[in-house]
């Protein structure tokens, strides 16, 4: 595959010399009754413009990437872990806490529910504090506590990320099918996904975040 191009509307020197690439936009994570958990990526902004991908973690362990060119699946792939990549079509669809994910392997709905404390905290964060790595040092522990995630660590690559979450809200309803499957009802993130430093939250969510990547 290609290797990813440096966007001069996502990314940035660093004064190491290094590249971030940001993305912007939501991450979506749930279980299924089957044990096939889901992460979804939807990004409004990014270093390939709009943009959204899938990963999916099977009963067994085997991790695949969903992405729909072979440009972005090739920058996931370097900063993620998988055993699989497919490169296809992966379209979203979001409107009044319904969204609908479409693709050859996987065909997905969900319904995200109202706010709790901390979606509200997280969405009274201005966002230029919400996004700076030195807040989201200071977030990381806590995070780890009260839900099992972190929020800065080292990707493939030799890379750096950096979560900087910004609203939450909980995923209540989800149908799913995976290779023409049926997933069964919705269910918790259960075991951690495997896709690199960090799981997203044990309870399915969606995440308002800005995602930054250096490299």
């Amino acid at each position: 595959m290609n290797r990813c191009r440096r966007s001069p509307g996502g990314s940035g020197g660093t004064r190491s010399g290094r590249t971030r690439w940001v993305f912007d936009g939501f991450i979506a994570g749930m279980g299924t009754a089957s044990g096939t958990r889901i992460v979804l990526g939807h990004w409004t902004a990014s270093p390939f413009g709009p943009v959204s991908d899938v990963m999916v973690e099977r009963p067994d362990g085997h991790r695949v990437l969903l992405a729909p060119d072979p440009e972005a699946a090739d920058f996931i792939a370097r900063t993620y872990a998988f055993d699989e990549v497919r490169v296809e079509p992966v379209v979203v669809r979001a409107a009044a806490g319904s969204w609908t994910v479409a693709a050859d392997s996987l065909s997905l709905r969900f319904t995200t529910g109202r706010r709790g404390l901390l979606g509200l905290l997280l969405s009274a964060v201005p966002r230029a504090l919400a996004v700076s790595p030195r807040w989201i040092a200071l977030v990381d522990r806590p995070a780890r506590v009260l839900r099992g995630v972190r929020t800065r660590g080292t990707a493939g690559g030799g890379r750096h990320e950096w979560y900087g979450a910004r609203d939450l809200r909980p995923v209540v309803a989800a149908t799913a099918a995976y290779e023409g499957a049926d997933l069964g009802p919705l269910a918790p993130v259960a075991p951690a996904v495997r896709f690199g430093f960090g799981s997203t939250p044990r309870r399915p969510c969606v995440v308002r975040v800005t995602t930054t990547v250096e490299g």
